[in-house]
């Protein structure tokens, strides 16, 4: 079996794990999570939404969050190394995180998205896929300029939830696009699990016959249906090196009802059963790869109690096996 030797990993729980949830996060809370993946070793993490925040009240307190980390003496030595993203849809979102960048607390990189279904692209941004592009050739420069890394995501790969089927190769075809216009780097993202890991395996090596430096692309898998780690192993034997995930594998959709509240302009759920959705878990791939003999550079006993805290926070057993049966023994244990 070929797969990669060393991979980079980032960890999302902070944004994409948190915004499915039905009850507000502690900004504390955020603040201690953020804290502890970049004690854990990530040097990528995913803090907030700069959306406007009556359609995402998880992130109503994007801004005092993103000062509350800058200013952490905790983690202070280890944010020169790290990439602090932030969720920017639409051109305010973009100018509010240009702004927090120039006022010295903003992020280190943000994250615009398209689809390669019109529908799932209109209902996530309210604009086609060619405006949105045209928008994105306006902006990438002025975030760029700002100083900021600029993600190009393309989203609905090997299926829509709201049309269905979707062709691979119109996603290589986005993700050449993202690149001219000035992308950073692009996530490729099954966001409602809708992959299998023949295809994953297949879309990944028609990707990187196209765009062939792996460090420009990042694995962003759900498991909706329970086939996460084996979609990573797919993309591992494609040859991908870069990862995200999110502890117990939280996350999905933003929630439409929060403390109580129904969120306007939301929608309802995609998934039949809105609870048991979920990335791929942290722990879990994280475990998975250091049995596999694959560098993640991460403290992978840490990475598991921080899993077990983000239990009690959310209030319930999420979706990791690891944090609960633990690590495989590396050496015998001496007993008869």
């Amino acid at each position: 079996m070929q797969y990669p030797k060393k991979v980079t990993i980032g960890d999302i729980t902070v944004r994409d794990g948190f915004q499915h949830e039905e009850k507000f996060i502690p900004t504390a809370a955020k603040l201690w999570l953020a804290e502890e993946l970049l004690l854990c070793g990530f040097k990528h993490i995913e803090v907030t939404n700069f959306g406007n925040p009556k359609g995402m009240p998880q992130f109503s307190d994007a801004d005092e969050l993103f000062k509350a980390i800058r200013s952490s003496k905790k983690v202070a030595h280890l944010l020169p190394e790290a990439k602090l993203t932030a969720i920017t849809i639409r051109e305010r979102a973009i100018e509010r995180a240009i702004k927090a960048r120039k006022e010295g607390y903003g992020p280190d990189r943000i994250l615009l998205m398209v689809s390669t279904s019109e529908s799932h692209q209109f209902k996530n941004s309210g604009l086609t896929i060619d405006d949105y592009f045209r928008m994105a050739e306006k902006y990438i420069p002025k975030a760029l300029d700002a100083g900021m890394k600029v993600n190009g995501t393309v989203s609905t790969i090997w299926g829509c939830p709201i049309e269905g089927p979707t062709e691979l190769s119109k996603a290589v075809e986005f993700t050449k696009r993202w690149l001219t216009i000035g992308a950073t780097d692009v996530e490729h993202a099954d966001h409602d699990g809708s992959a299998s890991p023949d295809r994953i395996y297949k879309y990944f090596s028609m990707l990187l016959d196209a765009v062939q430096d792996p460090s420009k692309h990042i694995v962003h898998l759900h498991t909706t249906r329970g086939w996460g780690l084996a979609n990573v192993l797919a993309a591992l034997q494609a040859g991908m090196t870069n990862y995200e995930s999110t502890m117990g594998g939280i996350g999905g959709q933003p929630a439409n009802f929060v403390d109580g509240v129904p969120v306007s302009g939301t929608g309802t759920y995609y998934y039949k059963e809105a609870t048991a959705v979920g990335l791929v878990s942290t722990e879990d791939m994280v475990v998975m790869m250091d049995e596999m003999g694959i560098e993640t550079n991460l403290d992978i006993d840490k990475v598991l109690e921080t899993g077990k805290m983000v239990e009690r926070i959310v209030g319930r057993k999420l979706r990791s096996e690891s944090i609960h049966q633990g690590r495989i023994p590396k050496s015998m244990s001496g007993r008869a």
